[in-house]
């Protein structure tokens, strides 16, 4: 399977060595002189892949790239490149999830460690990326009152305390409740509850729930 490694630094010379070395390697590479020049030929991330971006970068820096690719839901591993070493920067990178951090100039044993360890990364995150999807899609099938039902359920509300908020009798909940265990494709309460923590659902106890005019729920302190 092919695997590919985007640069994106503003030293052309640098970028041209990099780029040689890594095909070398047998990786396919595509290089950047800056930041924007990337988001705006936004890379396949159905393809096995990683970004080497240095931190210093006219115009939008690397920190701030990382930050944006977050933002849109990237899961392309990144890894910095400095000339200049910043203990500060290494570390807000680092928590913000870069997979390493390298020092130019980079001895290739340490280039690709690192690359290896993003592209182990990348299928981690690919496989959570396409799990998290498929439960987003069971939520997506369900109607509107299937949905209250659901976040209801997973807060811990048991039948009784579920037909009093939404205003009808415990038959219909129990239906309802039927329907959203099938939809979803859960055999069990707990998983239900698991499948609503993965969606950012969470279970709340000692708390009051009321619908509005417009039937959204409202959580509020008993």
């Amino acid at each position: 399977m092919l695997r590919f490694v985007y640069v994106v630094d503003d030293d052309s010379a640098f970028r041209t060595a990099l780029e040689r070395r890594l095909k070398l390697a047998g990786y396919e590479v595509a290089t950047y002189a800056s930041a924007e020049q990337l988001l705006d030929r936004f890379p396949d991330e159905s393809k096995p892949g990683c970004i080497l971006v240095d931190v210093r970068l006219p115009g939008m820096s690397g920190r701030e790239l990382q930050t944006r690719l977050d933002e849109l839901g990237s899961t392309l591993p990144i890894i910095f490149l400095t000339g200049r070493p910043d203990i500060q920067t290494t570390v807000q990178a680092i928590k913000a999830g870069a997979e390493d951090f390298l020092i130019k100039p980079t001895l290739s044993d340490d280039l690709f460690r690192a690359i290896d360890g993003a592209f182990a990364r990348y299928e981690v995150a690919r496989a959570k990326k396409g799990k998290l999807d498929a439960d987003r899609a069971r939520l997506a099938a369900l109607t509107p009152r299937e949905r209250q039902v659901f976040e209801l359920v997973a807060r811990g509300k048991v039948n009784k305390q579920i037909a009093y908020v939404l205003g009808c009798t415990e038959r219909t909940i129990k239906a309802h409740r039927s329907r959203v265990m099938e939809k979803t494709q859960v055999q069990s309460l707990a998983e239900l509850v698991a499948l609503a923590e993965r969606l950012g659902i969470h279970r709340t106890d000692g708390v009051v729930t009321r619908l509005t005019a417009t039937g959204s729920l409202v959580i509020s302190e008993d």
